[in-house]
């Protein structure tokens, strides 16, 4: 009996337990009414800890996200994806073009080419050939001789140095008022269609070292481009920004963080971002002019990265942290392994306090911050790498932020104690098909096998409805996305008839066949996403109604990208892109000279006319042609189909009510706005102005 009555009374005594533990965990409420000053704090929940804290060298999200509070760019995203300055005022953009003067060339009308006669007939053309308003000056240089040292490949990933020299010919300078990249286009009537061929390299560009001709010949017309595009840009920085130790930002702190990006030592992951710069000025303590070498549009954007202060990280700065190391370890010792990664100082609007590894990373903010400074006097971001976890503390109030799951979704837009901002994710879901493979290159045959599939339905059940069908390679937030595309219809039936025209035809055994070929191919992903492993399922029944025969497998991420991926051996994929906003430049993911091993793009897309379009999009500096150029290329991906493209996911943040925008009137009178998400979708774009109040606001 007494054993019977110990069993009954365990269960009571655990459930009081609970009970008890349930009414003692502080509330949000309970909270600020016994501390205030919690109030004051913003406290964010991360699965994974930060890894190094200096912009230049961090390339994962949570590093980058703490950076983003301590360090500032010269340009930052505006809420509607546009540029705006930030350590910059202004900035404007114009181009410095050359050309070579080609004596063993005639103009048109049969006159010798000469620097004077070609500036002559060009000025005097100005307002008739498109160049008025756009063409500044023309200045003749002299011939000159330049010694260099170029890189040139050699094994896959491995480069040799070799020291050149070039005389360089008489050359016209123009000075031009925009980036115009067919300003060579438009003097062609003036110089001829053939001038800009058959340059006479060899007599130009000669290699020092003995037998090294033939491995300069391919890199001749680089290293002297008969046609030359250099843009510029002019930055004008503000006056009176300190880093948080006192120390006035200056143009040389953006020429420190240049150099130091592309200094090898360093191994910045940002290196293909500012590879295009030709050189970088300093005019004055508050202006850099920076020349690039090409035409590349996305260039600009790399600015937005965070400015690191010149005087804690030069050479003997970082000298005198070796005082104590050997002769080998100071021959090594750099940046990535100085104390400044994990106690950063920049110029941002929260300055680090502490960082304790898998526990928590604390900022606080920057009083002197010169667009005033934020309303939280702490921010802190937690490392919780359970996501049970972090909602149980966000719904007690210890953290202030949580990203629900789909399937978590509809019951948080129906609780009244939070607020929920949904936006559509800057990323896509897609199957992509390995173009190399006969079974794959009609685009009918591509097109079938997307309408075969319900996407509606993975949506609606896999995704609990939070997503949104895609049509193309840009997030569809952005202008470069052509909302007038639209998605593959579910029509297995029409599938069947596109299949049927291209010679599939149904076997005795029900399996499409053409020439004695059964359709079937293996569907690969990674593991440890869920999604995609249903995706996968639903793709293979849904192929299989048709008429297709398609094996799954799934791997782990290193062996999936390493063995087959990165070969490009497999049939088709299921898989993601994340794709940044301010960028319409597809060049790696979709150019046809990107698809050798260990490229982006893997799927062998090759379509000579998205090739000329995706050239012209990165080298057109005009947003609204390169809108126009992005929707055409659009389009014409949309109809070779070498992705079906699924759906974005939509992604759900969820806040206390009691948070809010606070905004001040020119007398500091206050008022309160309820947060909103920008055109991008983040609700963070004004965070430096939200404020957790003790009661929740009436909207």
């Amino acid at each position: 009996m007494a054993l019977r009555h110990w069993l009954l009374a365990v269960p009571s005594v655990l459930l009081v337990a609970l009970l008890q533990a349930y009414f003692w965990v502080p509330t949000y409420d309970q909270q600020t009414a016994g501390n205030p000053k919690r109030l004051l704090k913003y406290i964010e929940a991360s699965a994974a800890d930060a890894k190094i804290l200096n912009p230049i060298l961090n390339a994962d999200s949570v590093s980058s996200g703490i950076t983003d509070y301590v360090f500032e760019g010269l340009l930052g995203a505006d809420e509607d994806l546009r540029l705006r300055g930030r350590l910059a005022t202004d900035w404007a953009i114009t181009e410095e073009a050359y050309l070579i003067v080609r004596p063993d060339k005639r103009l048109p009308d049969g006159t010798p080419v000469s620097a004077v006669e070609l500036k002559k007939r060009i000025l005097d053309a100005r307002d008739r050939s498109g160049l008025k308003g756009l063409l500044l000056a023309i200045d003749v240089l002299h011939p000159e001789t330049r010694a260099e040292t170029v890189a040139l490949p050699q094994a896959e990933g491995q480069f040799s140095e070799l020291a050149v020299r070039i005389e360089v010919p008489e050359r016209l300078r123009f000075s031009l008022s925009r980036v115009d990249q067919d300003f060579f286009t438009r003097l062609e009537p003036l110089l001829g269609s053939r001038y800009l061929y058959g340059f006479p390299y060899e007599r130009h560009v000669d290699a020092e070292e003995p037998g090294a001709a033939d491995r300069l010949r391919a890199h001749m017309a680089e290293l002297l481009p008969i046609a030359e595009h250099n843009p510029v840009i002019l930055f004008h920085l503000r006056h009176g920004v300190r880093f948080h130790d006192g120390t006035e930002v200056t143009a040389r702190d953006v020429k420190f963080t240049y150099d130091a990006i592309m200094n090898p030592k360093n191994l910045s992951p940002r290196v293909s971002d500012f590879e295009p710069i030709k050189s970088l000025e300093i005019p004055d303590p508050h202006s850099v002019k920076i020349t690039y070498k090409r035409l590349h549009s996305p260039a600009i954007n790399a600015w937005t990265m965070g400015i690191l202060p010149q005087h804690l990280l030069r050479e003997d700065a970082l000298k005198a942290e070796t005082e104590n190391l050997s002769a080998a370890a100071r021959a090594a010792f750099g940046m990535r392994e100085n104390r400044f990664n994990r106690h950063p100082v920049g110029s941002g609007s929260f300055k680090f306090v502490e960082w304790r590894g898998d526990e928590f990373i604390h900022l606080e903010r920057n009083d002197d911050y010169w667009e005033g400074r934020p309303e939280f006097e702490d921010y802190y971001l937690r490392i919780i790498p359970d996501p049970l976890t972090q909602e149980v503390e966000f719904r007690t109030g210890a953290v202030d932020y949580y990203g629900a799951m789909p399937h978590q979704v509809a019951r948080y837009l129906k609780d009244d104690s939070y607020q929920s901002f949904s936006s559509l994710a800057l990323s896509y879901s897609y199957i992509g098909y390995n173009l190399r493979k006969p079974l794959f290159a009609d685009p009918r045959v591509r097109r079938a096998l997307g309408m075969a599939i319900d996407v509606d339905e993975i949506i609606r059940y896999l995704l609990y409805g939070q997503g949104e069908r895609t049509t193309g390679p840009f997030p569809k937030e952005t202008p470069w996305y052509d909302p007038a595309v639209l998605p593959l219809p579910y029509d297995p039936a029409a599938a069947s008839r596109l299949l049927e025209e291209a010679g599939w035809r149904k076997n005795v055994e029900g399996w499409l066949e053409k020439n004695g070929t059964v359709f079937e191919f293996n569907l690969i992903t990674n593991s440890g996403n869920p999604a995609r492993k249903n995706i996968m399922t639903i793709a293979q029944n849904a192929w299989k109604r048709i008429g297709i025969k398609c094996n799954t497998q799934y791997f782990e991420w290193a062996v999936f990208l390493e063995d087959f991926v990165d070969k490009g051996a497999f049939d088709a994929v299921v898989l993601g892109w994340t794709t940044p906003p301010l960028d319409p430049d597809l060049y790696q993911i979709f150019h046809s000279s990107q698809s050798g091993p260990k490229q982006l793009n893997f799927v062998a897309y090759n379509n000579p006319e998205a090739d000329r379009l995706i050239i012209r999009i990165r080298q057109e500096y005009d947003p609204e042609r390169q809108r126009a150029l992005a929707h055409r290329l659009h389009r014409i991906i949309y109809e070779d189909q070498p992705y079906n493209f699924l759906y974005t996911p939509r992604v759900t943040r969820v806040l206390d009510k009691k948070i809010v925008i606070v905004e001040r009137d020119a007398k500091d009178h206050e008022r309160y706005v309820k947060i909103y998400p920008t055109k991008g979708g983040t609700i963070s774009y004004y965070f430096n102005k939200w404020r957790k109040l003790a009661f929740t606001p009436e909207f």
